[in-house]
């Protein structure tokens, strides 16, 4: 946000030559930004206390008259003038000599000294008026320079809004034009797009990622500060309340207002740029939930022309298919990121919207790198085993059937581990094993009521293949008591046990059911 104009500041009035000002105080004695400190104004009074008609950050001239006569006057007169012009936020105090005396007082000199009050001399020759005109035309001059810069720093995020890669280009130019960095987070607080990249210490951008996060949260427009360190941040929402689209975050303090004029235009440009990349974004998820609908009914050209012509080839086969959850606002968000990924990859990777789930498609020799898909975005997939285009439902199908095993341990469940489990592990599920308890209560209550042994016996000769010898000599008894048992068992299920059927669901429910 350079400009030409020098900033009104006391070391600039200084430095008019015309004016031949000289600063009385000693450097060394002064803070370190009193001669830079930017000066409002140039007023003059010569009022005992003139306080309550001045402002902050004014430059203050008097020639002395409200004080006493004579330098070796009562010291308390000055530093209770001095005091109070420093509690005013006067930034510094401008005598005029050889008007009422020929020199700057000493009380008042030190009384400056004391309280870091910076203190120069105005000859005789230099109007109070030149002073005040001098600041106010370097004032004017800044003004104009700041709005001259604002204009062309929005002409030039314009031209550069107008770039294909618009959104990339306008944050790139607004932190070209602050001479700062700027990031813009989207609607799930992820970093889109930031300049320079990396331009942030690490622990101000997880601060800056956690109050992005709860902006996003509140959901209403709304622009905020934040101070990591030494480091601090602006922040502005993008979109409608209600509906935030993202979060713009410069890393400087509060804007002026011409900072915040060029600040206001990006926000609107990016607003509008992301309503309607969001707008082609679903019209491209709807063309890709029609390729998943193509390959799922087994006519692959059409996906593999439609993806030719708008994102490069599918990936070559043999293929694996994954499926993960996609519901809400999370679901999108991991579409735009996939999105981006895809478009990295080249036609490695293929993904669609279906419903309530996102399909993912890659090549078999490249699965690995679901796994690390799934680390990065925080997913829970299930893939199937290898097949060619000709056979994606049927790997479909593989990929729900597996995804149905994930869990909170499992991040990643394929196809082939779900296969080794066989057909039970396939039904192995709380309404499974809900069902196999409920098929073998009966046996369980009695045994339960009578110190029985139903359960074991059944259990132990459907693992004998139905022998009751072999099932007499597990359990230690005789087998006219193993025929007994089972005979009362068959009443109590009221099935008939000689029913290949009956066994074979009962020996599924043992199996659920870990009896």
């Amino acid at each position: 946000m350079a400009v030409a104009n020098p900033e009104p500041t006391l070391r600039a009035l200084l430095g008019r030559a015309e004016l031949s000002l000289r600063l009385a105080s000693d450097a060394a004695d002064l803070a370190h930004d009193a001669l830079d400190r930017p000066t409002r104004w140039v007023h003059s009074s010569d009022l005992a206390d003139p306080t309550p008609f001045l402002a902050d950050d004014l430059v203050l001239l008097t020639t002395g008259t409200q004080f006493p006569g004579g330098d070796d006057a009562d010291r308390a007169p000055f530093d209770a003038y001095v005091r109070r012009l420093v509690d005013r936020g006067v930034a510094a105090l401008g005598f005029g000599t050889e008007v009422v005396r020929a020199g700057i007082p000493s009380a008042l000199h030190t009384a400056c000294r004391d309280a870091r009050m910076p203190l120069f001399e105005v000859p005789y020759s230099t109007p109070f008026i030149a002073v005040a005109r001098a600041n106010a035309e370097t004032v004017a001059a800044q003004a104009y320079a700041r709005r001259s810069w604002a204009l062309s720093a929005q002409r030039a995020i314009a031209l550069a809004a107008l770039r294909p890669d618009g959104l990339a280009a306008t944050i790139e130019e607004l932190a070209r034009q602050l001479d700062t960095w700027v990031g813009m987070f989207d609607a799930a607080g992820e970093l889109m797009q930031e300049h320079p990249v990396g331009g942030i210490p690490q622990a101000a951008a997880a601060s800056l990622r956690a109050e992005v996060d709860a902006v996003l949260r509140r959901g209403a427009r709304a622009g905020s500060s934040l101070h990591s360190g030494e480091r601090a941040f602006t922040l502005q929402t993008l979109g409608r309340g209600g509906s935030l689209r993202g979060v713009v975050a410069i890393a400087a303090g509060e804007l002026d207002r011409e900072g915040r004029d060029v600040v206001t235009a990006v926000i609107a440009m990016a607003g509008l740029a992301l309503e309607q990349h969001q707008r082609l974004g679903r019209a491209r998820n709807a063309l890709r939930t029609g390729m998943v609908h193509s390959l799922q009914a087994g006519d692959p050209a059409l996906a593999e022309r439609i993806s030719r012509d708008i994102w490069g080839p599918l990936p070559a086969p043999p293929v694996v298919v994954a499926v993960t959850d996609a519901t809400g606002a999370r679901g999108d968000a991991v579409l735009e990121r996939l999105e981006l990924i895809a478009d990295e990859r080249g036609g490695a990777l293929f993904y669609g919207r279906d419903g309530s789930e996102i399909v993912l498609v890659t090549g078999a020799d490249e699965e690995d790198e679901l796994d690390a898909l799934a680390d990065a975005l925080e997913l829970r997939l299930g893939v199937s085993s290898a097949a060619g285009y000709e056979d994606f439902d049927a790997a479909l199908t593989q990929a729900r059937s597996a995804h149905r095993r994930v869990d909170g341990e499992t991040a990643v469940v394929r196809f082939s581990t779900v296969r080794a489990d066989g057909i039970l592990g396939a039904v192995d599920s709380a309404a499974g094993r809900a069902v196999a308890s409920a098929v073998l209560e009966p046996l369980a209550a009695h045994d339960r009521d009578h110190r029985g042994a139903l359960v074991a016996t059944l259990g132990a000769w459907l693992d004998a293949d139905g022998s009751h010898e072999a099932t007499a000599l597990t359990l230690g008894v005789h087998r006219h008591t193993v025929r007994t048992r089972l005979a009362l068992a068959e009443r109590l299920l009221e099935r008939d046990l000689g029913s290949f059927a009956v066994r074979a669901e009962l020996w599924a429910a043992f199996r659920l059911h870990g009896g």
